[in-house]
């Protein structure tokens, strides 16, 4: 890759707060192509489910040598939490956003924006099938 933007819509869910949790990254590339990332995460908040998106993602972007990430999520309190609009409190949250925070810098340019849930679409369906593929296992 040679520092064109991966695009990536990420989301979080959980069933229950705290519940069964898993994670979706839709991953858009300048040549049009796609990429599904999601994941079970046992036992978690919401809020952790939407920084493990997050994570997810941008390790995904390294990985493929990307320089510039442009980050899509529907969680207002994690984008206002990595702009430093609101203040991390919760422990379980303090060290995933110390991670994401240090994996942001390491890209020559990234955003982090806030988008409707409607907008967010893709990566919300990634997060549902995470969780159903695992219930689909338990039964």
């Amino acid at each position: 890759m040679t520092g064109a933007d991966l695009v990536l819509h990420i989301d979080g869910g959980s069933r229950g707060n705290p519940g069964e949790a898993g994670f979706g990254v839709y991953v858009e590339a300048p040549d049009g192509t796609t990429t599904e990332l999601y994941g079970y995460l046992g036992r978690a908040t919401n809020n952790v489910a939407e920084y493990q998106a997050l994570l997810h993602g941008l390790r995904h972007a390294l990985a493929r040598g990307a320089r510039s990430v442009r980050v899509l999520s529907d969680s207002e309190l994690v984008v206002r939490q990595m702009a430093g609009e609101y203040k991390v409190k919760h422990p379980d949250m303090i060290p995933l956003h110390r991670e994401a925070s240090a994996l942001m810098r390491r890209f020559e340019r990234a955003t982090l924006s806030h988008v409707r849930r409607e907008q967010n679409r893709e990566a919300d369906r990634l997060a549902n099938r995470a969780l159903d593929e695992r219930a689909s296992k338990l039964e």
